[in-house]
Parts: structure tokens; C-alpha cells; sequence
């Protein structure tokens, strides 16, 4: 089951960079995006998801390892893009909050999890402070890069309505989930 899976870590170091960058661009637009909801659903999110982690965690002992990391990480990639792309088609509408909100629920869910497997999959204290490093680097430019982008849209007085704003960012986030996805398969399916 793990056999055909060849690790290339530089790539994944480089996903985890691009993965940040997308944290950090994406950070604020969900604030604007939640607004339709009530408070009661957060913590009936907060609920669920403590429940599914939970049942997560039981299944460690089966999924702590290369093959599991890597299709559970894919798979919440691919969740993020779906979320990018449905709020583009459908923009803002109570629906489109409740389901960006669960499809970032689902993804906590497996945050445990990830960095759990992390740790196991690159076991090597020099790579993990790597991915450390990369992390935070891509986390604090992609705040710069949503900071600068709001107040030059405001500044040049492009678009200053926030829910613009935090539409037409999305299409930034777009292109870099793209970049994650592609550098997620390529760090695990190394063909070298």
C-alpha cells in the first residue's frame, strides 16, 4: 500500500510554503464571507467538530503513515478548491457562508491529524524545522500580500465594497491552491 509512494521532501517543504501563503491570503475574506451566519452555528461547528476529531483520532493506529497523509492531505486540498471555486459561481448568500463554513470544518477535522503524521512521515528534526520555517515565511507574506492588496484596492479606489474585495482576492487564491495541489502530488509522487 506505501510502496508506490516516492517522497521527494524539498517539494513538500515548497507545498508547505505555498500552503501558508494561501493561509495567510485567505485569513481575513472569511470574516466577510461568515457574516450572514448566526453565532449558534459556530458552536454547533465547534460541536461537530471536536465529535469527528475524536473519531479521527481512533483511527490513528490505521492511518499514521505516507499512503494515509498523503491522500488525506489531497483530499483536503481539494476540498479548499471546491469551496474557491463554489464562492465564485454563487458569491455571497447565507448557503454560500454555511457551506464555505463546513467545508473548512471539514478540513479542521483532519488538522490533528496532518501535523500528527507530519511529524511521523518526516521524522528528521532538521526537516521539520524546514517545514516550520516555510510555513511561517509563507504564512506572514501572504498576510502581506492580502494586507497590500486591500488597501491598495482602497487607496487607488478600485473596489470599496469588502465583499468585492474578498471576491476578487479569491481569484488570487484560486491560482495559488492550484500551485499547492500540483506541488502536493509532485512531492509524493516523485518519478526520480
Amino acid at each position: 500500500m506505501q510502496s508506490n509512494i516516492n517522497l521527494n521532501q524539498s517539494t513538500f517543504v515548497l507545498y508547505k510554503w505555498f500552503n501558508s501563503l494561501f493561509l495567510g491570503v485567505s485569513i481575513g475574506s472569511v470574516f466577510t464571507i461568515y457574516e450572514p451566519l448566526e453565532p449558534s452555528v459556530y458552536s454547533l461547528g465547534g460541536i461537530a467538530l471536536a465529535t469527528a476529531m475524536i473519531i479521527i483520532a481512533k483511527f490513528y493506529h490505521k492511518i499514521l503513515n505516507t499512503y494515509y497523509f498523503f491522500r488525506l492531505s489531497l483530499t483536503v486540498e481539494l476540498i479548499v478548491m471546491f469551496m474557491l471555486i463554489a464562492f465564485l459561481i454563487f458569491s455571497y448568500s447565507y448557503q454560500t457562508a454555511l457551506l464555505i463554513y463546513i467545508g473548512y470544518q471539514i478540513t479542521f477535522i483532519f488538522g490533528s491529524y496532518l501535523v500528527r503524521a507530519e511529524t511521523l512521515v518526516f521524522k528528521q528534526d532538521h526537516l521539520l524545522t524546514k517545514i516550520d520555517i516555510a510555513k511561517q515565511i509563507g504564512y506572514l507574506i501572504g498576510m502581506a500580500l492580502s494586507y497590500a492588496f486591500y488597501k491598495l484596492v482602497e487607496y487607488f479606489e478600485l473596489l470599496s465594497d469588502k465583499q468585492e474585495q474578498v471576491y476578487c482576492i479569491h481569484f488570487l487564491l484560486v491560482a495559488i491552491e492550484l500551485i499547492v495541489i500540483i506541488l502536493l502530488w509532485k512531492a509524493f509522487n516523485d518519478k526520480s
